[in-house]
């Protein structure tokens, strides 16, 4: 026990005589650097393809400024107490590689150096004499780009050659994609939880497109799935549980690798801390905090500054426990918090610790507000620039900051926005983003209306004629036929129905009575069809409608009286609303009708309507019937001799019977084809 208390001791001294030192080398720099100014900046490429920024100073600086980096926009901040500004300039773009511009700000006696940088790199920075260099190094390649290669200018027909999933060593998930070629085009980002690789112009062999379970492999992938996206071969990888990618190519060969996040990083994520410190014991009564937590930096060997404000005793009985377990107990315990910046731990009360965080937020913040504005214009190639002008000036959602604006040339559709270059960054992602062309789809309807006719009559007709005058007014009439009319002819029953049939005939020798028999047989069949295709071109998501008919007049009476020729519309019509979906289906909004004219009533036609309205989700190239209508209409009709016509079989030589079948079926199909833009530009 004493032995610990005699090392608390030596760190207490020691952790004493730091401050003591760190506080007279803070008096000197601040007396040196009160007098210290930004006098040049220069950007020069290093052989290894680095860049080097060089900013010197009037007066050698004892240590580096201090600094902080942004990832979302990308920009690195470094902070010189006790120097002005004699650059003679607050601004310069350089657009060299990945580095955009600089801005230098001063505010008191500080000035802060702010680097843009199109994408987030590596630096180092050091100093040197009275110059303070940076260097600045790209990362190592990340899936997170939207783009990880582009396709080569004129390099057609890529294909892919083989999909092979491996294990590696430390349990990562290794996807291996044997290419055609070095100019294929790779598309690769992450959406949601899941990675989605895009191939440009690219196909594959019908064995390579399935999905594969990798579930039994242990690696944070569960399954590949790839497929044929338009004209791009799509990868889809499913991972699970928390993960980091990274993605390379050499030659023709492109690797993805998903490997699961580190236990430190979990840690920040999961809502109960994991802790993987070394284990240790800890027996203290009555101990101060302060060397409570030198005695965790010298087990850890980690640097820890604690703030002057940070006092008190506590008593530890801890066995077995992780060290980074045993730093939070002492800190909760006494309401104590940390902030963490490498292998540096800064410990204070928490208020303490929350207003450091904060000022450092609001010096960011000041930074953005006190930086220059600059104009820069965008050419539209697409979009219209009133709506993007109110799209980046929305007040619920603003692009653009404060003191940005916007304004558009309809001339020339170019849009004008003045704003800090941050913000200019965020515009020109966006009009990558959404200045492209429109998707185009056809939707053709086919209306297909199909009848069947059908009539069968069967039945006889007797007659009897006789020449010999009869009584004016002799007869009498039954069952449609007469007896013993003025001519003295007998015909039951009436009239017989159809055309086909026969006629038997007898009469005496000298031709003066006559009697005749009719049978009646036929059969009447008969098919129609008419097929009606109207078809429209619109663009994603835009209203269209195509209409061809024809408009009859009819008069009708007006106010005074007086007749007025009105016109009434029977037309083919298709109105569509087409939605092109990221998998290539087409989901539309349908109005199809199909007039034609019907029936005259007192001289006004009616109108025969025909008429859908549906919403329905299609393939591309692929048909649906969206509606069908039908009809069937049967009808029976018996014309006979009352008692005569009810005898078996003798009966059909006195009645007609009559059988009408009408059929009618119409069916509407939608096709909707999504064009090209290869066909499209032609």
């Amino acid at each position: 026990m004493s032995h610990v208390r005699n090392a608390m001791s030596r760190s207490v001294r020691f952790l004493l005589i730091a401050c003591a030192l760190h506080a007279f080398a803070a008096h000197a720099q601040s007396s040196t650097e009160a007098q210290n100014a930004i006098q040049a900046l220069n950007v020069s490429s290093a052989p290894n393809g680095s860049l080097v920024l060089a900013v010197t100073l009037k007066n050698p600086m004892a240590a580096p400024p201090g600094h902080f980096a942004a990832s979302n926009p990308a920009r690195l901040a470094f902070d010189f107490t006790g120097t002005k500004n004699d650059w003679g300039k607050s601004f310069q773009e350089f657009n060299q590689g990945d580095l955009r511009s600089v801005n230098v700000v001063q505010a008191g006696n500080r000035t802060r150096l702010v680097v843009n940088l199109s994408r987030m790199m590596s630096y180092e920075s050091k100093v040197d004499g009275n110059a303070f260099v940076v260097t600045l190094s790209s990362l190592a390649p990340e899936t997170r780009t939207s783009h990880f290669a582009e396709p080569m200018p004129g390099a057609l027909g890529h294909s892919l050659r083989d999909i092979d999933f491996r294990r590696g060593s430390a349990g990562q998930a290794r996807i291996e994609i044997a290419l055609s070629d070095v100019g294929t085009g790779i598309d690769l980002r992450q959406q949601g939880s899941k990675i989605v690789v895009d191939f440009i112009n690219t196909n594959a062999p019908r064995n390579l497109l399935r999905k594969l379970d990798v579930t039994d492999f242990a690696t944070p992938v569960e399954s590949v799935d790839t497929f044929v996206q338009g004209d791009n071969v799509r990868m889809v990888i499913s991972p699970r549980g928390l993960w980091d990618q990274s993605a390379y190519q050499t030659d023709n060969k492109f690797v993805i690798e998903v490997k699961a996040k580190p236990l430190e990083e979990r840690r920040k994520i999961d809502e109960k801390p994991v802790y993987s410190g070394k284990i240790l014991t800890l027996n203290f009564q009555n101990i101060q905090v302060r060397e409570a937590l030198g005695v965790i930096a010298d087990f850890t060997g980690l640097n820890i500054v604690i703030s002057d404000t940070v006092s008190g005793n506590l008593t530890l009985r801890l066995k077995d426990v992780p060290w980074d377990q045993a730093l939070d107990i002492i800190l909760q315990s006494k309401g104590l918090a940390m902030d963490k910046n490498g292998n540096v731990i800064t410990v204070g009360p928490g208020d303490e610790i929350a207003a450091r965080r904060k000022l450092n937020l609001n010096t960011a913040q000041e930074i953005i507000d006190l930086e220059p504005t600059h104009t820069e214009s965008f050419v539209l190639s697409y979009q219209k620039g009133e709506d993007i002008v109110a799209l980046i000036s929305n007040k619920e959602q603003r692009i653009l900051s404060k003191r940005g604006s916007a304004v558009v040339d309809k001339r020339t559709n170019t849009l004008f926005v003045q704003d800090t270059s941050t913000n200019l960054e965020d515009v020109r992602a966006l009009l990558k983003q959404i200045d492209v062309p429109v998707r185009q789809v056809m939707i053709e309807a086919r209306f297909v209306s199909a009848s069947e006719n059908f009539t069968r009559t069967l039945g006889g007709r007797l007659s009897f004629a006789n020449s010999a005058q009869a009584a004016p007014g002799a007869g009498f009439h039954a069952g449609g036929g007469q007896l013993g009319n003025a001519t003295g002819n007998i015909n039951l029953p009436g009239a017989s129905s159809g055309t086909g049939g026969m006629t038997f005939s007898l009469f005496n020798p000298a031709n003066t009575k006559t009697l005749t028999l009719e049978l009646a047989a036929t059969e009447a069949e008969g098919t129609s069809k008419n097929i009606a295709s109207p078809r429209v071109v619109t663009a994603d998501n835009v209203a269209a409608g195509i209409s061809a008919g024809t408009q009859i007049p009819y008069q009708q009476a007006t106010s005074s009286g007086a007749t007025a020729i009105a016109f009434v519309t029977a037309a083919l019509s298709l109105a569509v609303t087409p939605q092109i979906t990221p998998d290539d289906h087409v989901n539309m909004k349908l109005v199809v009708s199909q007039d034609a004219v019907g029936s005259i009533y007192a001289g006004v036609p009616s109108i025969d309507s025909k008429k859908v309205l549906t919403q329905v989700l299609v393939d591309n190239g692929g048909t649906v019937v969206i509606g069908g209508i039908y009809t069937k209409d049967t009808s029976k009709n018996e014309i006979k001799v009352p008692l005569l016509g009810d005898v078996p079989i003798i009966g059909w030589l006195f009645k007609n019977n009559t059988i009408t079948e009408n059929k009618t079926e119409l069916l509407i199909f939608i096709t909707p084809k999504i064009i090209k833009s290869s066909l499209a530009l032609n």
